[in-house]
């Protein structure tokens, strides 16, 4: 036992490389696990950097100095996040607080409905209908809680989003005007062995900026055609039910899946069973293929090609160690993972010893 653990040592860290690398990989998912919360403001800056970083590179390649583009691209996307910001929240608050009001209405017909079961279905026990009505009476009552709990705390949120609104701005300015600097300071800093973890760097780093990118429109393009289309349908709460299925992109293959049960019990209980109903099902599936089969490939083009098995793993090892930045970048950090197994430094293998 002893003698395999010690060739399994010797082959994958007798190399420097391999040690630097482990320790770089350790002090990161260190930082991030103990001060992601602290950090948050930085990582959403280096989040828009990198959303901002493709326009101002094709601004370079028309003759544009750097500063001028930066500054030109920061001012219209801090501009149209405010607009839209301002167009769209009012409305989603409206919605949220709509829906609200209206869920114990809902709660008693799912009620009715369920109580009925019995009678359809012999298998299907009233005591049973019992206890699925009170957990969901108890999930809605734990989760008025919470946005009393939220909404006790808005002067605080307030605050930080105050706090946020100036900082993330001035901080992705400086990532996008220093890029060079900040870069090159880091690496006057680590150990001057470090090929590999420069290797996986520069695979991380255009990984990270295509996704960013290709989420950013993504969500954009989904959300704005599930809205369009379930306002021509007169769906209630449209542009609510329209921002979850947008953001429920992030999580490839489950978010489709959660995100279809409200849409269903929105329109069930807005038209009962019928045709209505079945159009909105086939729009909304209409909308989820076309995500999944054109577009989704069409924007991660040179996303490396992960098994099903594999990103859903990632979701949730990546969303239970660092909650909504894990989940945000599951897909990347699998890669990452995948990288990492690929190009691990190490030693030949041992040849076989000859029989006697």
């Amino acid at each position: 036992m002893l003698a395999m653990l010690r060739r399994w040592h010797r082959r994958y860290f007798s190399d420097p490389q391999a040690v630097i690398l482990t320790f770089l990989l350790l002090i990161g998912t260190l930082v991030l696990y103990f001060f992601g919360r602290m950090l948050a403001p930085l990582l959403i800056a280096i989040i828009i950097a990198y959303l901002l970083e493709g326009p101002i590179t094709w601004m370079e390649g028309k003759g544009i100095r750097r500063i001028f583009g930066i500054s030109l691209v920061l001012a219209l996307f801090v501009m149209l996040a405010l607009v839209g910001s301002f167009a769209v929240f009012p409305i989603l608050w409206t919605q949220i607080a709509d829906l609200f009001k209206e869920l114990p209405h809902y709660i008693a017909r799912g009620q009715q409905v369920l109580l009925n079961l019995p009678e359809r279905y012999p298998l299907i026990t009233e005591q049973q209908v019992r206890e699925i009505v009170s957990a969901i009476r108890t999930q809605v009552g734990n989760l008025g809680q919470h946005v009393l709990a939220i909404s006790l705390a808005s002067v605080a949120n307030l605050i930080t989003l105050l706090v946020y609104l100036v900082l993330v701005p001035f901080l992705v300015f400086f990532l996008l005007k220093d890029k060079n600097i900040i870069i090159n300071w880091i690496s006057l800093r680590l150990p001057r062995e470090r090929s590999a973890a420069q290797y996986l760097w520069r695979d991380l780093d255009a990984q990270m900026g295509n996704y960013v990118r290709g989420k950013f429109w993504e969500i954009l393009i989904v959300g704005s055609v599930t809205h369009l289309c379930f306002v021509l349908l007169g769906v209630d709460y449209a542009l609510l039910l329209a921002t979850i299925t947008g953001l429920s992109v992030l999580v490839p293959y489950v978010g489709a899946v959660v995100v279809t049960l409200p849409v269903v019990l929105i329109g069930y209980f807005q038209w009962g069973l019928g045709g209505e109903l079945l159009w909105l099902l086939l729009v909304y599936g209409v909308i989820q293929a076309l995500d999944g089969n054109v577009l989704n490939p069409l924007l991660f083009a040179r996303a490396v090609n992960l098994h099903p098995v594999a990103i859903i793993t990632a979701i949730l090892v990546f969303g239970g160690i660092w909650g909504f930045w894990g989940i945000f970048f599951a897909i990347p950090l699998a890669t990452l993972v995948n990288a990492v197994i690929l190009c691990w430094p190490r030693t030949p293998d041992e040849a076989p010893a000859k029989a006697e």
